[in-house]
């Protein structure tokens, strides 16, 4: 048989194979390394991109600007490109980073989906989110049923009036005041969003509110989130200027509260004030309603199933809110 190590002796043959897998180790090492730290500049570019400033990115990271802006220069010196122009404490995106964002989004999203399919699977805990006036009204009331119903689920709540975001929220269930459009969730119609004038027993005797008229006697309590009072006058056929100025408050709550203190009337989502009606602390005056175009809304992300406890709680809300 021929020499097929062309002259090299077995010794050396040898040697030089492992000398070949010690390189090929060390250089999957570095691309394991390489990958590594590109991977989060990427999501450190990805933040950017989508909240248009390097400081909001850097809070909702939970690390500092000058860290975002350094993986920044990482990732455009690993891709040999500019990024980003560079102004007074600002970052301008260039058409090469639109286009660069474009394509590593959906694989951002894939790992984001995945990640949270993988969690729904060995985590039967549910995250849900409220606004905090439902949260401490509606859903508070219903609490006790929900868990002689259902005495297995293991809810974590969080009270927030927060936009959404199909893409980034965390959240496996949400009820929000919207018009039900929401990209990147599935919105399914929970409650009605009608509002109606309420105020104390002893403020409605005490100004004799029995007509819609009579409401020039009464001090408004207005909710600056959900300015409705011209709305409901003009429903209702009285002109709003006639109307004395009241107190305007920046939660529901707060103007709810006033009222069962005799302090004005307050026009608010009968939902919020089922308690303080049966415990006879708000009367509603009229009938006249008004619907705000919008309702509240069960929503969750299209992109993520509801793992099976969650789907559970959708259910049984959806079936309590026709009750």
């Amino acid at each position: 048989m021929g020499n097929t190590n062309c002259g090299l002796s077995d010794f050396h043959v040898v040697k030089a194979a492992r000398q070949i897998i010690v390189f090929r180790c060390i250089e999957e090492k570095n691309y394991a390394m390489k990958f590594d730290i590109l991977l989060k500049a990427i999501v450190y570019f990805d933040a950017v991109m989508r909240n248009g400033s390097a400081t909001v990115a850097a809070e909702q990271l939970f690390v500092t600007p000058g860290a975002v802006a350094q993986q920044i220069r990482k990732l455009e010196a690993s891709l040999g490109v500019t990024l980003f122009t560079r102004a007074i404490r600002k970052l301008h995106p260039t058409q090469v980073a639109f286009s660069y964002w474009e394509q590593v989004r959906p694989a951002l999203l894939q790992l984001d989906t995945a990640s949270l399919t993988l969690r729904n699977r060995t985590n039967d805990e549910i995250r849900v989110s409220l606004p905090p006036a439902l949260a401490n009204s509606w859903f508070a009331r219903r609490i006790p049923a929900l868990t002689r119903d259902d005495p297995q689920l293991k809810l974590h709540l969080n009270a927030s009036t927060d936009l959404l975001d199909g893409e980034q929220d965390t959240f496996d269930i949400a009820v929000r005041h919207c018009d039900g459009h929401a990209p990147g969730l599935t919105a399914e119609l929970l409650l009605p969003g009608e509002v109606m004038v309420y105020c104390s027993p002893s403020y409605r005797s005490a100004l004799r509110l029995f007509e819609v008229s009579d409401l020039v006697k009464a001090t408004l309590l207005y909710t600056t989130s959900h300015a409705n009072w011209p709305k409901w006058f003009a429903h209702a056929g009285l002109p709003h200027t006639d109307l004395k100025i009241g107190m305007r408050f920046d939660q529901s709550e707060l103007a709810i509260d006033a009222a069962r203190r005799s302090q004005g009337v307050v026009l608010t989502s009968p939902w919020l004030v089922e308690d303080a009606l049966e415990q006879n602390q708000l009367v509603q005056l009229f009938d006249t309603s008004l619907s705000v175009g919008k309702d509240y809304y069960l929503v969750h992300r299209q992109n993520a199933p509801l793992h099976e406890s969650a789907d559970r709680l959708r259910q049984w809300l959806l079936k309590t809110s026709h009750l």
